[in-house]
């Protein structure tokens, strides 16, 4: 069992949250030149978070402040530590990486506080590093024994063959994927992802989380990927990833899930890509025969850019009590409301208040940042209680180890 903080190691830390707020994506930078020296360390992270953008920085400058923050009630950074260990399981991080980011850790603080990070000041904040590793690196030791014991389960990388590609939206195209060595494949959590580790020319190795977008069968499993915008992984996958093509795949995780028992009204609200979850959640509980209210809320731009709308309604059509509701924000000039779409505009606070059980149902969302937020803050403020507001969004993870 990892040792409790000491007080002065609480007090210490807590006395640098100013210093943090002024200096913390500095030191953050610092760390991450110091890392990246370190080719097999470098391999380890997404390097799309890591550019001009530098939004995965600004994400470990906020979780290390709400650390110090929090240092003396660290439960309430419980869901947070679970989904750094979920993304650490997926990118296989083990415990001899984390004294690498020690080390890089603590000389940024130096190198950048300078004098004011004295001799006690580091060994508090290596006391604090260690306190938290250790929790995460016995939650990921659990996680990989779990997907090892598992039917079709395993570690590492494993590899899986493309049998099919479907051409999805005018942006989106769906992967089915079968292992090469002909086994099982584990039954994932609906709303799971897998993460890949992908060999692109003229690129160090790449990974990427992607969801799995179809029910667990036992034998495949299928993601939907969207092309963007100058997007590396993406672009290669649209563009490279045909029939035979052979990418490694570590098991599925993710913290982000349906619930194994449904025993009130679900809601799945989704925005764009987001929506690949919410299928496999749509064609699990439609398999499940829940004997609950289902409903379907999906926003996207048109009508070419709306991925598996034909397959949804047709997964809808097999299960009890599922609604399906389409939101276009700009229909194309030919399509027809009640044929293309449900909804004209986008999904409104007034619509999802008005139109699915606040007071009942269960809410998995996922979509855009801007999309999650605005649909969290509509839900809380209608009264839905927080433990019934299951949400998960695209982009970098708020950690102090991370993709």
């Amino acid at each position: 069992m990892t040792q409790p903080l000491s007080d002065q190691t609480i007090a210490l830390v807590k006395a640098t949250v100013p210093a943090l707020e002024a200096h913390g994506l500095d030191i953050v930078n610092e760390m991450y030149s110091r890392m990246f020296q370190n080719p097999n360390i470098r391999d380890l992270f997404n390097q799309s978070h890591h550019g001009d953008a530098g939004s995965q920085p600004r994400a470990l400058t906020g979780a290390i402040l709400a650390y110090a923050s929090n240092i003396e009630n660290l439960g309430a950074l419980a869901p947070a530590v679970e989904r750094i260990a979920q993304k650490h399981v997926g990118l296989q991080i083990l415990p001899e990486h984390y004294p690498h980011v020690a080390e890089a850790l603590l000389g940024a603080i130096k190198a950048v506080l300078g004098d004011a990070a004295t001799d006690e000041i580091l060994a508090a904040w290596g006391e604090a590093y260690w306190f938290l590793a250790n929790i995460l690196i016995a939650r990921e030791q659990r996680v990989y024994s779990e997907q090892k014991d598992a039917t079709g389960g395993w570690n590492g990388w494993r590899d899986f063959r493309v049998e099919d590609v479907v051409r999805e939206s005018s942006v989106i195209n769906s992967f089915v994927l079968r292992p090469v060595d002909g086994g099982a494949v584990m039954r994932h959590k609906p709303g799971q992802y897998l993460t890949f580790w992908l060999e692109i020319p003229g690129h160090p190795p790449v990974k990427r989380n992607y969801s799995i977008s179809a029910a667990p069968n036992g034998e495949t499993y299928r993601i939907s990927v969207k092309r963007e915008p100058l997007g590396l992984a993406s672009g290669w996958l649209h563009d490279e990833a045909k029939p035979g093509t052979v990418l490694k795949v570590a098991a599925p995780a993710g913290e982000f899930f349906l619930a194994a028992h449904v025993e009130r009204p679900v809601i799945l609200l989704s925005g764009g890509v987001g929506l690949t979850p919410m299928v496999a959640m749509l064609e699990t509980l439609a398999e499940g025969e829940a004997g609950v209210p289902v409903h379907y809320v999906h926003g996207t731009h048109d009508r070419d850019t709306h991925a598996m709308r034909d397959h949804v309604r047709a997964v809808a059509g097999r299960g009890k009590s599922i609604t399906v509701t389409d939101f276009h924000q700009t229909p194309l000039e030919d399509e027809v409301a009640g044929r293309d779409y449900d909804v004209a505009g986008i999904i409104t606070d007034e619509w999802l208040v008005a139109n699915t059980p606040v007071g009942e149902a269960d809410y998995y969302i996922c979509g855009p940042r801007p999309f999650l937020r605005h649909a969290v803050s509509t839900l809380s403020l209608a009264g839905v209680p927080s433990d019934r507001i299951h949400y998960e969004f695209f982009g970098p993870a708020d950690e102090l180890l991370a993709a």
